[in-house]
């Protein structure tokens, strides 16, 4: 078996996934084989693999039959131009995530606070683009906390520049911010079940979903951000498709002006914004 050809390992792995409907077979297969190979292109398909590699990319095929994602698998994800550490304590950062990222560095912020901070993806992303800024992460989960810190680590952030702390949402925070950002649990408890493996079954449950109605982390975030949003702050959260008027309510409900929205690669309403009147001096 090991002196099979690279092109037919893979081409079988093609069909194992495609036989457990995994979504683009194709694609996942590669980018297994590349963690394998620990490359980003794919040697001479005619030569063999080293028998350790054939195992290794075997474990990864079988997990992924089963639904693991392909990022989990490896052990990290690609966003926003960096690589970021995951584990089963945090959300696997997606690329819808990254225009909240984008709609942050649109304009100056000394300070930012990122609460329910996972991975630190979107914390360390704003902060790798603004290297005079820092910013505070908090999370209910120790455990995603230390993935976070070792994120800020791995991108050479400056400790003097990050601090994480466990708090429920605005709990353990103290001071004011110009920039407040959040991805929080949105989708609804009964619309749990609707969702694919790779989300509902290994995805934390406390980053998916509030138990209820999928607006109560919005609830929190509005009832506590105008004790931490400098005047002039920005308040940017993250939103499931069919969000945008209720958490826009509440928004406007807290005292935020100038509230927008922006759409995500879908064209689907993703990211929030609203302001606090006031001059940012940033």
């Amino acid at each position: 078996m090991t002196d099979r050809p690279l092109r037919l390992i893979l081409a079988e792995a093609v069909r194992r996934l495609e036989r457990a409907e995994v979504p683009s077979p194709a694609r996942d297969a590669r980018k297994l084989l590349y963690g394998v190979l620990e490359t980003s292109v794919l040697p001479d398909p005619a030569q063999p693999l080293a028998p350790g590699a054939v195992a290794r990319f075997d474990a990864m095929i079988a997990q992924r039959e089963t639904r693991v994602p392909v990022s989990r698998i490896l052990g990290h994800r690609a966003f926003h131009g960096h690589e970021f550490l995951i584990s089963n304590d945090v959300l696997d950062p997606r690329p819808d995530t990254e225009h909240l990222v984008d709609a942050g560095l649109e304009s100056p912020f000394d300070r930012v606070l990122d609460l329910g901070t996972g991975s630190g993806c979107i914390l360390l992303s704003l902060l790798g683009e603004r290297p005079a800024a820092s910013g505070v992460g908090v999370d209910l989960s120790e455990p995603a906390l230390t993935v976070a810190r070792a994120n800020a680590r791995a991108l050479g952030i400056d400790p003097a520049r990050v601090a994480f702390a466990v708090s429920d949402w605005f709990g353990a925070v103290e001071g004011a911010f110009e920039l407040i950002v959040s991805n929080p649990p949105y989708i609804p408890a009964a619309d749990l079940a609707g969702l694919q493996p790779e989300v509902r079954d290994h995805e934390p449950r406390i980053a998916l979903t509030d138990g209820g109605d999928g607006l109560g982390a919005y609830r929190a975030i509005a009832a506590g951000v105008m004790d931490h949003l400098a005047p002039g702050g920005r308040l940017i959260v993250e939103i499931g498709p069919d969000q945008a008027t209720p958490v826009a309510a509440l928004f406007q409900q807290a005292g935020l002006q100038e509230i927008s929205l922006r759409q995500d690669h879908d064209g689907r309403d993703r990211v929030l914004i609203g302001q606090r009147k006031g001059n940012n001096s940033a």
